[in-house]
């Protein structure tokens, strides 16, 4: 069957404990390449997530500017995806990984050569781009050589791989920037290696068979695509800082990007090769699978991203410190991911798991939009771990959801289709607390100025994240400002988070198929 690795037929039934366990491991082989690239990628935004208060204070940089560092990578990892995910239903998936590799290496290397904070966020672009590549394909290639119901316990061992890597990532993060010969560069820097390893143990292990197709490459879908999300992206990230939400600008930026993806829309419903299907994304699962990834991403990037600005801004704490103190969240995703994964295996249920985990996720959010700058920590990372369960229950397995009602031959669209608008989430929520959070802040110091008699003079460069330089007693009125102002956008994201409770509740009851394609009478006419 096209697409499956050599010698291993997942979908068989083995013969005996001694064939499954030779199936098993040549399956892990094949993995071993792709849970690196994952590791490599997962690591690129989590070592940076305890080091940016850092980083942005040596590039005197600013609030905005620090949620732009964020934005960026996530804006260019969003718009990439669904193209990445079409290609890889078109050209060879291996190649693919790893030119996706290849581009993530030289944007980590740009990145920690940058001068300036506006370079950086160039650069993060690059880096972005190649993410984009591998979140898709990771996904494509796992879901082309196992099938849905095996699927669910190797999800475990990704589950597992992220979590080892968001783990280690604020850690090594901290400790780099901690170790002055060191210096934050290398947090950009020593992504690389990772990288040049996967692409040696790739071309030894993965092996994907090819069936060439006749390319129909979608340009004006993409560019369209590409330049809708983009604007209306940007327009979240700068309105309600450079200027109002509603307000002659965000018209002139948001009324012209909705028309250009009303026509991508167009486009897509009418091409022969479409980047977005719109036949695959109209089925039921992935529909609901969307929406929740959407308020997922959104209330999971765009709340735990300000986790590390909390430690160490709101509560001075170091950038080791604070990788020490997201344990909690990391370490929910890591249990609930391995657990539930062997669990979907063993039962071919996936429903409860998914509406169990965003119920936790907003359970956790709630807990975590009650603190301030002198909340006790195990307060605080108990609705730390309650987010990562939450996670770790819903947000892989809601691509599995999408996986086991699609056919093989649009698998790549379909999986990216849905970490596309998980990332879009993301991205947007990224922004929109971001921009939250920095009104919140400055009310709050221009408050606790004015009630101190603090002069004005003593309060200029707040917006700069490097609070040490200031005076004492601004120091004390930025941190309570920043403490007190994080627990606000916690409680939107537990907003945001109850829609995908709403989502998960209204998906039908899945049972996972034991095949790699869906047999012939079940693939929509329309997706034939």
């Amino acid at each position: 069957m096209s697409g499956t690795v050599e010698s291993v037929q997942a979908s068989a039934s083995p013969e005996s404990k001694k064939d499954e366990r030779s199936d098993h491991r040549k399956i892990l082989e094949a993995l071993s390449g792709l849970l690196l690239v994952l590791f490599v990628a997962m690591i690129s935004s989590t070592i940076v997530s305890t080091a940016l208060p850092r980083i942005i204070g040596a590039l005197e940089g600013s609030q905005s500017q620090y949620t732009w560092v964020v934005t960026a990578s996530l804006l260019a990892a969003t718009v990439t995806t669904p193209i990445w995910g079409k290609l890889s239903d078109l050209y060879p998936k291996k190649s693919l990984v790893q030119i996706a590799i290849v581009i993530f290496a030289i944007g980590s290397i740009a990145c920690g050569f940058a001068a300036n904070t506006e370079q950086l966020i160039g650069f993060r672009v690059l880096q972005g781009v190649g993410v984009g590549g591998l979140q898709a394909l990771v996904q494509v290639v796992i879901a082309t050589i196992i099938p849905p119901r095996e699927r669910g316990r190797y999800n475990g061992y990704l589950g597992s791989v992220m979590a080892v890597a968001t783990v280690s990532g604020p850690l090594l993060g901290g400790l780099i920037v901690d170790t002055t010969w060191l210096g934050w560069r290398w947090c950009f820097f020593i992504g690389v290696p990772f990288a040049l390893a996967s692409l040696i143990v790739l071309a030894k292990t993965l092996k994907i068979a090819h069936t060439p197709r006749k390319v129909h490459i979608d340009y004006v879908g993409a560019s369209l695509i590409a330049l809708g999300v983009s604007t209306l992206l940007i327009w979240v990230s700068f309105a309600g800082s450079s200027f109002d939400w509603f307000s002659w600008q965000s018209a002139v930026m948001v009324i012209p990007s909705l028309l250009v993806l009303a026509l991508a829309a167009w486009v897509e419903g009418r091409v022969k090769e479409p980047i977005v299907p719109l036949t695959v994304i109209k089925q039921r699962t992935t529909t609901l699978a969307i929406v929740a990834s959407i308020a997922v991403g959104m209330a999971m990037f765009g709340g735990a991203v300000f986790l590390g600005q909390y430690f160490q801004v709101g509560r001075g704490y170091s950038p080791t410190e604070a990788g020490l103190l997201t344990i909690p969240l990391m370490g929910g995703v890591l249990i609930s991911s391995t657990i539930s994964g062997l669990l979907i295996t063993k039962t071919g249920k996936i429903k409860p798991y998914i509406l169990a985990g965003t119920v936790i996720l907003v359970g956790g959010f709630a807990l975590l939009s009650t603190i301030d700058h002198e909340t006790p920590l195990v307060w605080v990372g108990t609705g730390m771990a309650l987010v990562g369960i939450g996670v770790g229950m819903s947000m892989q397995n809601l691509v599995l959801a999408v996986q086991n009602t699609t056919a093989l031959k649009d698998l790549g669209s379909a999986s990216s289709s849905v970490a596309f608008f998980r990332s879009l989430g993301g991205t947007i929520g990224v922004s929109v607390l971001g921009a939250i959070l920095a009104t919140r802040v400055a009310e709050n110091i221009t408050r606790a100025v004015a009630a101190s008699g603090v002069t004005p003079a003593a309060g200029e460069g707040v917006s700069n994240l490097d609070v040490a330089h200031l005076p004492a007693e601004m120091q004390v009125i930025v941190r309570q400002a920043y403490g007190d102002a994080t627990g606000h956008i916690f409680l939107i994201a537990a907003f945001i988070a109850v829609v995908s409770v709403i989502a998960a509740g209204m998906l039908p009851k899945i049972k996972l198929r034991s095949t790699l394609d869906l047999p012939s009478a079940e693939v929509p006419a329309q997706a034939k």
